[in-house]
Parts: structure tokens; C-alpha cells; sequence
């Protein structure tokens, strides 16, 4: 009877764990769809690949896009116990590292944006430029890099060569050897976050000032500027809130493996899935000239529409 039970308790789990990953399936599977139909509308007009703050929207797509595919793979890794050699599972880590901070900085460079366009407007077209925003870009990657050179500096140093040829399960945790290690990590991210965060609300605290002060038509347009700005707080809120879970996953790893798995699986769906899927709201339905652009390719043309860019 004991057999048995343990039998149908494991393929109670197994049918658990299996309807999990559907469900993320098909998840990532709509956002990809609604990404691409986006990034194919972005490049349909010459006006959005001139003007920075969709330019800067069309890399949260993409970056979005091979994050959650790279993210996807190793869930689907993790949860049937899929081993890789520890070389590739490094390159994987590279990627994922790069890409973990790049929405959340970029977050933040289009709220500055924001900020400019509606506190600087006569700066604007001079600081928001094509030519800048390509500064900006390589400014962004660089800035989003950091936090791996740092932790892969002292992994290299650590790692002997029979690591990387070894077999296992991929996971942030195997990189670091030390406790220290573990902590120097947390302190990269919490300044991350601690900069960001600041970031947002000063840019928001300076367009509530303006909006106060503007009139007609600017009221309007400030007020929108306004809760796009808590519109990517809120969203950049849930990507930094990302850079903590491997610390909660870890502990919970060392007390309580099946708390673990759930955890890891709620992480993943509201720290991961949701904030990405909110730039497609931000700007992909909020602004109306992308929104008319992207109905109007949506519908292969049917609805007659006049673009004027």
C-alpha cells in the first residue's frame, strides 16, 4: 500500500510539474507573438527608427524576447533534471546576466527620456537625437555588463579546469564557490536597485511639478508623461524585484526543496513574465500613433487607416 501510494504521489507531481511548464508554454508562446508583431510594426516606418524613446522600446522587445526564450530553456532544464556541460551553462549565464539588467537600465533610460520631453522640451530634440540615443544604447549595454565581469572575474580565478567539462543542471548558484561571493553579488544588485529606484521617483517627483504648472493642451500631454513614468516604475519595480530571487531561491533550496520549486515557479510568472509583458502595454497600446501603426499591419492593411509620420 505504501508502494502505491508513493507511486501515485509521484505521478500526481509529475502530471503537477508537467502542466506548470504547458502553462508557461504557452504563455511565453503569446508574448513572443505579440512581441514580434510589434518589433515587425517598429520597423515598418521610418519616424519610429528615428526617434529614441521607441527605438529604446523596440531593444526592451528584443532583449525581452531572447531573454524569456533562454529563460524558458532552463526552466524547462530545471524542472526534468536536463544536465548540460558546465562550459555551455556559462555561456548561458552570460546571456542571462546581460540581459537580466539591461530591461531594468533601459526601464530607466526611457523614463529619463520621458523626464527630458516634458521638463527639457527645447532640449529635447538635441539630447533625445538619433546619434545620442546610439551613445546611449552602447552606454546601457555597458552599464548592464558590469555586474557579470564582476562575478565572472572572480569565478575564473576559482574554477579549475575539470569544472567545465563536468556535467549538472544549470543554475546561477553554481558559479559561486563562497559565501562572500553570494554577498558581493546581493550588493551589485541592491545598488542597482537602490540607483534605479532614485532614478524614477526623481524623475517623477520633477514631472508632477510640471504637470501642476502646465495648461491646456500640456496638462494633457503631461499627464500622460506622467503615468507612463509610474507605468515603468511599476514594471521596473517587478524587474528589480527579479535580482533578488536567486538569494530567496537559494535559502529556500537548503530548507525545503518542494517550497522551492513552487517559489521558483511564482518567481518566474510574476517577476520575469509579467514585467515583460508590460512594455507591449506601455507603448505598444498606450501611445496612439504606434497603436494605429500596429492595428493597421495587424490586419494586413483592411483597416484604411491614414499614417501620417
Amino acid at each position: 500500500m505504501a508502494g502505491n501510494n508513493s507511486l501515485n504521489d509521484g505521478e500526481s507531481s509529475l502530471k503537477n510539474i508537467s502542466g506548470r511548464v504547458i502553462f508557461v508554454q504557452v504563455l511565453v508562446f503569446v508574448f513572443l507573438c505579440i512581441n514580434s508583431l510589434l518589433i515587425m510594426t517598429f520597423f515598418m516606418k521610418d519616424y519610429f527608427y528615428s526617434t529614441m524613446h521607441y527605438i529604446l522600446f523596440a531593444m526592451t522587445l528584443l532583449s525581452d524576447c531572447l531573454y524569456l526564450l533562454v529563460t524558458d530553456i532552463l526552466l524547462i532544464f530545471s524542472y526534468f533534471h536536463v544536465t548540460i556541460q558546465m562550459w555551455f551553462c556559462l555561456v548561458i549565464y552570460m546571456i542571462l546576466s546581460l540581459y537580466t539588467y539591461l530591461t531594468p537600465v533601459t526601464l530607466t533610460a526611457m523614463t529619463l527620456e520621458r523626464y527630458v520631453a516634458i521638463c527639457l522640451p527645447l532640449r529635447h530634440s538635441v539630447l533625445c537625437s538619433t546619434r545620442s540615443c546610439m551613445h546611449c544604447i552602447l552606454f546601457i549595454h555597458s552599464i548592464s555588463c558590469l555586474p557579470c565581469i564582476a562575478v565572472l572575474s572572480i569565478f575564473f580565478k576559482s574554477a579549475t579546469h575539470g569544472f567545465y567539462i563536468q556535467k549538472n543542471v544549470c543554475s546561477v548558484e553554481i558559479f559561486i564557490f563562497e559565501k562572500w561571493q553570494g554577498h558581493l553579488r546581493s550588493a551589485i544588485s541592491q545598488f542597482y536597485f537602490l540607483v534605479m529606484v532614485s532614478i524614477i521617483v526623481l524623475c517623477y517627483v520633477k514631472i508632477m511639478k510640471v504637470s501642476k504648472a502646465a495648461s491646456g493642451e500640456n496638462t494633457k500631454s503631461t499627464w500622460k508623461g506622467l503615468r507612463t513614468v509610474i507605468l515603468h516604475g511599476f514594471q521596473l519595480l517587478l524587474c528589480l524585484i527579479q535580482l533578488w530571487c536567486p538569494f530567496i531561491e537559494a535559502a529556500l533550496l537548503q530548507t525545503n526543496f518542494l517550497l522551492y520549486i513552487n517559489v521558483r515557479y511564482f518567481n518566474y510568472i510574476t517577476f520575469i513574465l509579467a514585467p515583460r509583458c508590460l512594455s507591449p502595454l506601455i507603448y505598444g497600446l498606450r501611445d496612439e500613433m504606434f497603436f494605429h501603426a500596429l492595428k493597421y499591419y495587424a490586419f494586413c492593411g483592411l483597416i484604411k487607416k491614414t499614417l501620417d509620420f
